[in-house]
């Protein structure tokens, strides 16, 4: 039995925000103060991503424990348990489904727990997306040694031909 009538819950709901939410706001303002530069609900990528540093190829969600079915930290109501329980089930495969799509775009894929913004283990949070945000920056773009044969295990350094000095042949 709810408290309040259909309007008034219509109304109390429709207030709940789905964009700049306090998680996403905590996430972004540490980013920021860390150097990072980022795009913010992109509409164009599959899921519309809370967050998404381009030049890392990551995009991050910032789901709430209930409305995305967080089996940690999430509960389901008493009430009208029906509804919310298919809701939430949608939610989760939805948002299941998108990540599917961003892997296979060649995106890497970060959920935040609205849980784990608490200020218990905020800090510890955001330094484990820091890191992962450098540890995928320097495995996509790290330059890996040639190797001189293929069925080599290490790769064997060579030493640099002798530099022509430019200008040689326009003297004679």
């Amino acid at each position: 039995m709810d408290i309040w009538s259909k309007e008034k819950r219509s109304a109390v709901m429709a207030k709940i925000k789905s964009r700049d939410t306090k998680p996403e706001w905590i996430v972004r303002r540490y980013l920021y103060s860390r150097g990072y530069r980022y795009r913010k609900n992109v509409k164009g990528l599959p899921g519309t991503p809370d967050i998404v540093l381009r030049k890392y190829g990551i995009v991050i969600f910032i789901h709430g424990c209930f409305w995305h079915g967080h089996e940690v930290d999430g509960h389901m109501p008493h009430s009208n348990s029906d509804f919310w329980r298919k809701k939430i089930g949608r939610n989760k495969l939805r948002d299941e489904r998108n990540k599917a799509i961003l892997l296979k775009m060649g995106w890497k894929v970060m959920t935040i727990w609205e849980c784990q913004l608490k200020p218990a283990v905020r800090e510890q949070t955001l330094l484990e997306i820091e890191y992962w945000i450098n540890h995928t920056y320097l495995d996509r773009f790290r330059r890996k040694s040639p190797k001189l044969y293929e069925d080599e295990e290490t790769p064997v350094l060579m030493a640099a031909e002798e530099q022509e000095q430019y200008g040689a042949n326009e003297r004679e």
